[in-house]
């Protein structure tokens, strides 16, 4: 599976705890030749078929909703069209989009190509914002999903709202504080404060450890709380004179030019060994990521990882759920939509599947597992998430902006963490592949 962009990190992420049945993540989707699987959400001998077009686990399936759909509308079969990998999902459905035909009742898009659909496949999409209440939606989810025009193309699945989780016993050692609260404060409002807090870890690190996975974590983490990213409000590309990248590389770059990052690349082998051996003291958290540690880094990890708001409230990740207008069955796909996306049911999917709502009126509801709040020293994880999700900013979010942050992440950035480039050198670096991405 690609790992090259953060959605398709998330979906590695979500597949690979998927098995973890003390946690909060639970079922998985196997891998078929193409990256395609067909699955039915149940059988029976329904009048009208809804097809639902998914990349890796939505949870739908796993948490039981197409069966109690289909028990409750008996004239209804549902059937779950998976593609694992988004890089052969996407381009796909945008080749039926076009075509006007072979789409499913159900599209899924994730956040990265939310900007794509919005600004070149409107049409052929129903507007959902005339179906539903938009405002029960977190305003800067419905946002992304919203043409200049006001149409809504999709509804809002789950988020990835940001906290950063800490290893307790690391930051003992190291001398610094511990208590969640407290430490929240003294990197509250800026990730360069949050880097500080690494340079006093590293003065007294514990043996063999870092502060921080990698950098590249920390430029995602701080680049999900900026409004300004790769492009503006008109579509233009500006990520070269950006404010929202300038402050997340310049903290990206204080990381990379030290020895407080472990130097990993995420979700290959050797981070994963890391969260078993507790090499870094630190990892920037989405709500989804909660239960990939607590798998990576098993028994030994029990008490000893805590969880604290991270110094901005800030998004990674994230999916919505749009009605093609080429679907044999618009009525009974926009019904089914709103009632998968409803907070009841976004409230069953985080408890089987940890997918954080993106409808704040499923929030006093979220219970994780007992095994995943003991994990994490009986931190208060919905509060700290849902607090984080109600104040991230509206974010523009641009065509090639998945291609843009992994030119800078796995090309500029790694250039200067891993080879020893200067920072000049490694934005050189990005600077040249994103103008080849964008064909200047």
């Amino acid at each position: 599976m690609r790992t090259s962009t953060r959605g398709s990190r998330r979906l590695m992420a979500l597949a690979a705890v998927a098995a973890l049945t003390t946690g909060l993540l639970a079922g998985c989707a196997e891998d078929s030749d193409d990256g395609s699987s067909n699955s039915d959400g149940g059988s029976g001998g329904g009048k009208t078929t809804l097809t639902i077009g998914t990349f890796g686990v939505f949870g739908y399936k796993q948490a039981g909703l197409y069966d109690e759909y289909m028990k409750k509308n008996p004239d209804i079969t549902i059937k779950e069209n998976v593609t694992t990998r988004t890089d052969v999902y996407w381009p796909k459905t945008l080749t039926r989009l076009q075509a006007g035909s072979g789409t499913d009742d159900i599209q899924a898009i994730e956040i990265g190509n939310i900007a794509e659909a919005v600004q070149t496949q409107a049409d052929k999409f129903v507007d959902l914002g005339k179906e539903v209440d938009k405002s029960q939606w977190l305003d800067w989810k419905t946002a992304q999903a919203t043409t200049k025009d006001g149409k809504t193309i999709g509804l809002g699945t789950d988020i990835g709202p940001m906290a950063v989780c800490y290893r307790k016993d690391l930051f003992k050692a190291a001398g610094l504080e511990t208590d969640r609260t407290k430490l929240a404060e003294q990197w509250k409002g800026d990730w360069s404060k949050y880097v500080d807090v690494g340079k006093e870890y590293m003065k007294k690190a514990p043996k063999g450890t870092k502060f921080v996975d990698s950098a590249s974590s920390v430029y995602n983490a701080a680049l999900g709380g900026e409004s300004q990213r790769y492009y503006d409000a008109d579509g233009n590309v500006i990520w070269d004179k950006s404010t929202g990248v300038k402050k997340a590389w310049d903290a990206s770059m204080e990381v990379a030019t030290s020895d407080m990052s472990a130097k990993l690349k995420q979700f290959d082998k050797p981070w994963d060994q890391a969260f078993a051996n507790a090499k870094f003291a630190t990892v920037a958290c989405p709500a989804w990521m909660i239960g990939y540690i607590q798998e990576k880094s098993g028994d030994a990890g029990k008490g000893n990882w805590d969880i604290a708001a991270a110094p901005t409230a800030a998004n990674w990740g994230g999916a919505f759920v749009g009605v093609p207008t080429a679907g044999k069955h618009q009525k009974e796909a926009i019904a089914l939509a709103k009632w998968l996306t409803a907070p009841e049911q976004q409230a069953k999917v985080f408890a089987k599947q940890a997918s954080f709502p993106s409808i704040p009126a499923a929030y006093p509801s979220l219970k994780p597992q007992a095994a995943t709040t003991a994990f994490f020293s009986d931190a208060p994880i919905t509060q700290i998430f849902s607090d984080s999700a109600k104040t991230i900013p509206t974010q523009i979010f641009g065509v090639k902006d998945q291609p843009i942050g992994t030119a800078i992440t796995d090309i500029g950035i790694l250039q200067v963490e891993q080879k020893g480039k200067t920072p000049a050198q490694g934005w050189d670096a990005a600077n040249k592949e994103i103008k080849d991405v964008l064909g200047q």
